[in-house]
């Protein structure tokens, strides 16, 4: 009894914390239990732009990037030289705000894309990180999805939203903010990038268990909660996994990993990025979602099993040091 009270516990309070949204943002229609597991096994909470995770991005307590987890050397010093150019180049003379935090949760891979992007672009912020169980982090707010950002006390949410406003305000003489071939891609993160990590993070009993483990680690949670998130969701996401499988139409989880994974690889077309000798905003919105998994066993494997890994340590270069600061 104790053993089913506690799964239940963890799936009522992660899908309290995770409500999932349908891409245009819009709250998906359910309120079945077996509904809100799922918001949870995608990792979503977060909102459009999002999926949960969430609770955050492959980093150590402070949002620095980890360098565990197989990180690939890069090739040669001249590359590292032109990537870390590549982000010093970013800096607004016109864009300087005076606070701006992030409510996240720390594995989400659309709060990891407001971050990439903040750390990308030299903003500092703050991170508050939002308990999953109630929320009280923002009560403030009627927007009860993460990630909400605050600039110099405006709420922004919607992790693409928030990244659009952030670059028009960096980039005001920019005549248009992407390319319709950014926009594609970009839409690709959120439209069917971000639907095939939950089902590898939770594909086995012991990558579930590795995965919470660093959910509640690295998450807003007591020690009770801790205890009983880590086992009781481990149990009830593996078995929402094979669901999520289903729901997306996916017959082999590291296959549809690899096959994502390897498709954006094929439309850098052998440049450095997708945005040829920088990093443009499609190339910050992947490498910002699959910041989460770096670490975990899928990441480990997506790395060794495909052509990601230059790409991914390039886009590490560029982005750099995270530029948060302690609140």
């Amino acid at each position: 009894m104790r053993r089913v009270n506690g799964v239940a516990l963890i799936s009522r309070a992660i899908s309290a914390g995770f409500g999932a949204t349908t891409i245009s943002g819009t709250v998906a229609s359910s309120s079945a239990t077996q509904h809100r597991l799922l918001q949870a096994g995608t990792f979503s909470s977060c909102s459009r732009s999002g999926t949960l995770w969430c609770s955050g991005r492959s980093s150590d307590g402070i949002g620095q990037s980890n360098p565990s987890a197989g990180t690939v050397c890069f090739s040669n010093a001249a590359s590292l030289a032109q990537d870390t150019h590549a982000k010093e180049c970013q800096s607004s003379d016109k864009f300087h705000p005076k606070d701006v935090v992030l409510y996240q949760y720390e594995a989400c891979p659309f709060c990891n894309k407001v971050k990439a992007f903040l750390d990308y672009y030299d903003l500092p912020y703050k991170i508050v990180e939002v308990n999953p169980m109630n929320k009280k982090e923002i009560k403030w707010s009627d927007y009860k999805k993460v990630p909400i950002l605050k600039v110099d006390g405006v709420q922004m949410v919607d992790s693409s939203d928030i990244i659009d406003t952030l670059y028009k305000r960096i980039n005001p003489e920019s005549p248009t903010l992407d390319s319709e071939e950014e926009k594609k891609w970009r839409r690709w993160v959120d439209d069917h990038l971000v639907h095939v990590l939950s089902p590898n993070i939770y594909r086995t009993v012991s990558e579930a268990l590795e995965s919470f483990d660093y959910i509640t680690t690295h998450g807003n949670f007591s020690f009770s909660e801790r205890i009983v998130a880590k086992y009781g969701g481990a149990a009830a996401m593996y078995f929402v996994s094979k669901k999520l499988k289903k729901r997306h139409n996916i017959t082999d989880e590291r296959a549809a990993l690899y096959e994502a994974v390897e498709t954006w690889v094929d439309a850098l077309k052998g440049r450095h990025f997708h945005g040829d000798s920088n990093p443009n905003l499609a190339d910050i919105s992947v490498f910002g979602v699959l910041r989460p998994i770096r670490h975990l066993q899928s990441g480990r494997d997506m790395v060794e099993n495909t052509r990601i890994g230059e790409w991914y340590s390039r886009m590490e270069s560029a982005v750099g040091k995270s530029s948060r600061i302690q609140a």
